[in-house]
């Protein structure tokens, strides 16, 4: 059947957040715009590498397949657009039917790897191409063949937001996916994790000393389970909990009691269950807009003067990673001292401490030691 044209305009997208994908195209900077689109191809290979990914989810609607071939035209479209905006003055572009391009191109008859490599391709061709952008070449203009003009700036936040939305049309949920990266190779990050170095010793003994021996610990990302070993040595009662299934059930074939648990949804308990939270470099997967909401959350079940250890990775914006033991990239969101503080400040939380930290693999972290305000 064929797919019924999108005659939609959807050039309102630079004046508002688009409700479906979330993106505020507005509030991009022109400077931001390659790192961020060489980015999203990250993600469009992980897509690409679905098993069902030439499925279309109903005979009206593209498979994830023929919306990555889409993506690439787009990457190849906007890099001629913008040539000519930087070479010519108030260019007017050519037509350009996608619905025609993807009978005529034969979209769902792509194979797969052939389209990640070139779709990779055609995102670091533009990509480069927007980095040339200077102050006095941001304002050049075109327009589309319906009317809509375009300045360099708006062309890129909008090529941005088409890219982004459609991997909200292909159903891609970065958490989901993190989640199945951990879920694929569970036992061997539990191998590979189960050291414990001396940062994470000194501060698992910090937390003990603040709280009376068999103190109720709700741990956020357990993980292998290294540290809630180390936090019942220590003396303290620990309620093992990750959104990762794999992680459970190897917490589970240990011997030890494990739910899997997603902290911005699930039931946490009663309020004022627990008398602290670990949470060791796992809210790094949260969403940045939700994580005050799981902040909260996990304010609610602590008892006043309850602790909350947090550790995040410091940096800007967020990244698809591949390193360590998880074949499949896993999505990590970064923060900046000032921003994770009016976070933690409005959810309930008082710092005792934030440190500054390097990992094993030169990473900068963010390490807080919080507690529960009255």
């Amino acid at each position: 059947m064929p797919i019924a044209p999108d005659t939609k305009d959807w050039t309102w997208v630079l004046e508002r957040p688009c409700p479906d994908c979330g993106l505020d195209a507005s509030a991009l900077a022109l400077g931001d715009l390659p790192g961020l689109l060489r980015d999203t191809t990250v993600t469009w290979s992980q897509v690409l590498g679905l098993p069902d990914v030439r499925d279309r989810p109903d005979e009206s609607t593209w498979s994830p397949l023929e919306y990555a071939c889409h993506v690439r035209d787009v990457h190849e479209l906007f890099a001629e657009r913008l040539t000519l905006m930087l070479t010519e003055d108030a260019p007017a572009f050519a037509n350009w039917d996608q619905d025609a391009t993807a009978v005529a191109s034969d979209y769902a008859a792509q194979d797969p790897a052939d389209v990640d490599v070139a779709l990779i391709e055609a995102a670091g061709t533009v990509a480069g191409l927007y980095a040339t952008v200077t102050d006095e070449t941001a304002g050049r203009t075109g327009v589309r063949s319906d009317g809509s003009e375009f300045t360099v700036t708006t062309l890129g936040r909008y090529h941005l937001h088409d890219i982004v939305h459609h991997l909200h049309d292909v159903g891609h949920d970065p958490l989901r996916a993190t989640i199945r990266a951990y879920d694929a190779d569970a036992a061997v990050y539990r191998d590979h994790s189960m050291l414990l170095r001396e940062e994470i010793r000194v501060a698992v003994q910090a937390f003990a000393d603040r709280l009376i021996p068999g103190a109720r610990v709700l741990e956020i990302g357990s993980g292998g389970g290294r540290d809630a070993l180390a936090l019942e040595a220590a003396g303290l009662h620990v309620r093992r909990t990750d959104i990762t299934p794999g992680f459970v059930e190897l917490l589970r074939q240990a011997g030890h009691q494990a739910d899997v648990l997603d902290p911005l949804h699930d039931d946490l308990g009663a309020p004022g269950a627990y008398d602290a939270v670990w949470a060791n470099a796992c809210l790094l997967h949260v969403d940045r807009d939700d994580l005050s909401t799981v902040l909260r959350r996990l304010a609610e079940v602590t008892r006043a003067g309850g602790l909350l250890r947090v550790s995040l990775k410091e940096g800007d914006g967020e990244a698809w990673s591949t390193h360590g033991s998880i074949r499949v990239p896993r999505r990590f969101v970064y923060w900046r001292e000032q921003p994770l503080r009016a976070a933690l400040a409005g959810a309930g939380w008082s710092i005792e401490s934030l440190t500054r930290l390097t990992s094993h693999t030169g990473e900068p972290w963010l390490d807080v030691l919080a507690s529960r305000t009255s």
